[in-house]
């Protein structure tokens, strides 16, 4: 009886200290929220850090993510329309198949994202760095029709990033 007291009692113990010391990783962080799938039409992301998250097939019509750390992100098949993502980085992002229309690109940051089947369709792309990312050739094309301007924050210009000529 009191082995099995004992038990209980280290059990109970060990449990507590995991919870204090809080060794599990499963407390979620804004950067590690799952998005997929999901409505967030006119949410404010701005400035956040959402590094690593999927926004996998998420809908975020006027949604706002000026200035947005959105690096190495999962954008697949995601709709972006009329969205503010001014400033934002999505360096190393996956992003087949988005669309980016009517999007406020100025400043943002694509280098070395993968834009394969992705639309610009009246973005604003003034300052735009898409430095080393995979864009189809016909939106380079349309892209180039109206880009200009200089990235404020990697100093590259958007014209020479998508090699218009």
């Amino acid at each position: 009886m009191v082995k099995k007291a004992i038990s209980i009692l280290v059990l109970i113990l060990t449990v507590a200290g995991f919870w204090v010391m809080n060794i599990y990783p499963t407390q979620a962080e804004e950067n590690n929220v799952n998005y997929t799938l999901t409505d967030l039409n006119n949410r404010d992301f701005a400035n956040k850090d959402l590094q690593g998250t999927s926004f996998a097939g998420a809908t975020m019509w006027n949604a706002n993510f000026q200035g947005a750390n959105l690096q190495n992100t999962i954008l697949t098949k995601g709709d972006f329309l009329r969205a503010n993502l001014r400033e934002a980085d999505f360096s190393g992002t996956f992003a087949d198949r988005v669309s980016f229309d009517e999007t406020d690109l100025t400043n943002a940051i694509f280098t070395d994202a993968m834009l394969m089947s992705s639309t610009f369709r009246k973005a604003d792309v003034t300052g735009a760095d898409f430095s080393g990312a995979l864009v189809d050739r016909y939106q380079i094309k349309l892209i180039c029709k109206t880009a200009s301007g200089k990235n404020s924050i990697t100093g590259v210009d958007t014209r020479q990033s998508l090699g218009c000529s």
